[in-house]
């Protein structure tokens, strides 16, 4: 690769996986996937200008579909006319700012080096000796993403990124890199590069995630159970700051747990308000559980979500046995070490059947277990 890659320096692992997997060229194509913040646009980026730069290359095709944020509709090139290619451009400059003087930029655009491909108009189009880019895949239809692929012609790399999690469609199941990211993990040739909020390097991009899933739990449709708890909280503790009620006692019967530690139902506060909806001594939310008869339990909202799981879980010391936490794909991954992994899972893998259900009601994602085996250092004996 040329001198612009090389100097772009990753900050994270993930990103230092994104850079080893672009690098690799037995990889034909390379799907990265994660939040946003965490430098899958940027790398792509800076590696397919430097491919036609260096002359590897003849040209870089990004493409990545335009979406109105306020209808969620996807706008065309022919919608939009000379806007769609003023928008490119602005996507494109932004990533750049800082890494390469922008009239060189421009002159691979003029010399057809770099070329915008609307994601509605590529069928019967082949790119040969091409890096070609797809962002924001989570906005199109997998068939399209899937099209797009049909398109690499002979010595022809694709690169694909998306966030599977937060800037999916509202209310969409199966989106575009979900769907993909499935495909990929599968296919030979293919490298799929997971990112988690652990990777995320830009500036305030961490804090707004965390508001984002704060308006999502805000904004749940509350069932008859969570609002008599919601309304009762209200009551007893009135300077609480409650973001949602999540009840799972179908769930609890569905997946027979029956320990103690797992409570009916847990309230979400911001963070910092805890205390407020306990009380001094816990009297209020006694007064609480008194009142519609639930075992309750609350928990603070933060990116940590130990705490969470915690609460969730029935054994009630498995959170010492976490490694971390953090999103891989549509999903939360929660490492574990060996020696509690049978007890995190649960018989029959009902523990972490039963976790999912939670997740799934409370956040609309999914957990899957992974089991991490190195030997956690010792504690010296004093």
């Amino acid at each position: 690769m040329g001198e612009l890659f090389d100097k772009l320096e990753p900050l994270s692992t993930g990103q230092k996986e994104i850079k080893d997997a672009l690098r690799n060229k037995n990889y034909e194509i390379v799907g990265l996937f994660g939040p946003t913040g965490t430098g899958k646009s940027l790398f792509s980026v800076i590696y397919g200008i430097d491919a036609v730069l260096s002359g590897e290359y003849k040209r870089f095709i990004i493409s990545r579909p335009v979406v109105d944020v306020v209808t969620g509709k996807e706008l065309t090139a022919v919608d939009l006319g000379e806007m769609y290619y003023k928008i490119a451009i602005s996507y494109l400059r932004d990533i750049l700012e800082g890494f390469i003087e922008w009239d060189k930029v421009e002159e691979l655009i003029k010399t057809g080096k770099i070329v915008f491909a609307d994601t509605h108009y590529l069928r019967g189009r082949t790119f040969d000796d091409s890096i070609i880019f797809l962002d924001d895949a989570q906005s199109i239809p997998p068939e399209s993403s899937i099209e797009i692929m049909m398109r690499i012609g002979r010595n022809s790399r694709f690169i694909i990124a998306g966030d599977p999690v937060f800037q999916k469609p509202p209310g969409m199941e199966r989106d575009g890199a979900t769907v993909v990211r499935e495909v990929l993990l599968g296919e030979e040739n293919a490298k799929v590069v997971d990112l988690g909020l652990k990777d995320i390097v830009r500036p305030g991009a961490k804090r707004g995630i965390r508001l984002l899933i704060e308006t999502r739990m805000r904004s749940r449709k509350l069932n008859d159970v969570e609002r008599n708890v919601l309304d009762s909280a209200r009551v007893h503790a009135p300077d609480a700051d409650i973001i949602t009620v999540v009840e799972f006692i179908d769930e609890k019967k569905t997946f027979n747990i029956q320990s103690e530690n797992v409570p009916d139902a847990i309230i979400i506060v911001k963070e910092g308000y805890l205390g407020r909806l306990i009380g001094r001594g816990g009297e209020r939310i006694e007064a609480i559980e008194a009142d519609t008869g639930l075992r309750l339990r609350g928990v603070e909202l933060t990116l940590d979500f130990k705490p969470l799981v915690r609460a969730i879980h029935p054994v009630s010391w498995i959170h010492r046995h976490i490694v971390d936490i953090d999103f891989a794909g549509p999903e939360l991954a929660i490492k574990v070490y060996s020696d509690a992994f049978g007890a995190f899972v649960g018989q029959k893998g009902f523990h972490v059947k039963f976790l999912d259900a939670v997740m799934r009601k409370l956040m609309g994602v999914g957990v899957r277990a992974i089991e991490v085996e190195e030997e956690r250092p010792r504690r010296r004996r004093g």
